[in-house]
């Protein structure tokens, strides 16, 4: 879910694990800041509250894969985002951690941080990408579910009460 905490425990996650941090979000808004016909379209779907089609972010999402430091583990943060995301990347997946947050407090997350936010949250784009959350990225849940690879977690705690829930879980399954 957006503001649901992803960024700060995917880091905090990468530095224990000492694997490199992806986040799609973070390639999407890079991008968008480009003053190309990529860039151009990228702004206009996330101010908007959509998400990238599949094919273009399993494109830049494979592509960035593919660069030496991700040769030996990393840690992806929102993605996959869609079902057809989920069953196309081949590039396997161990573990899926969802941090569950509920609607009420993302909005209230999002629509009061402290930072000013960006620019893709306005409180009608923010119930936007709630909603497109639900629609595309509920099934991607459940889908990791029934392969057994799903953690989930609750995602309104404190950030260490998080961080300590998600280490436990991931030595209880680790191999």
């Amino acid at each position: 879910m957006p503001g649901a905490g992803k960024s700060t425990q995917g880091n905090l996650l990468a530095k224990k694990l000492k694997v490199p941090y992806l986040s799609t979000g973070h390639i999407f808004r890079e991008l968008a800041k480009e003053h190309t016909p990529l860039g151009r379209r990228i702004k206009l779907v996330m101010n908007a509250g959509l998400l990238i089609s599949d094919s273009k972010t399993l494109q830049i999402v494979i592509d960035y894969l593919k660069r030496p430091e991700y040769q030996k583990g990393y840690i992806l943060d929102g993605f996959p985002r869609t079902l057809g995301q989920a069953q196309k990347f081949k590039n396997g997946i161990e573990k899926v951690i969802y941090l569950k947050v509920s609607d009420k407090e993302i909005l209230w997350r999002l629509a009061y941080r402290d930072d000013g936010g960006r620019e893709d949250d306005t409180l009608l784009a923010i119930r936007k990408r709630i909603e497109v959350f639900h629609k595309f990225t509920d099934p991607v849940i459940e889908y990791y579910r029934k392969k057994g690879q799903l953690l989930e977690v609750n995602g309104e705690r404190t950030v260490e009460e998080i961080q300590r829930d998600i280490l436990k879980h991931l030595k209880v399954h680790a191999k």
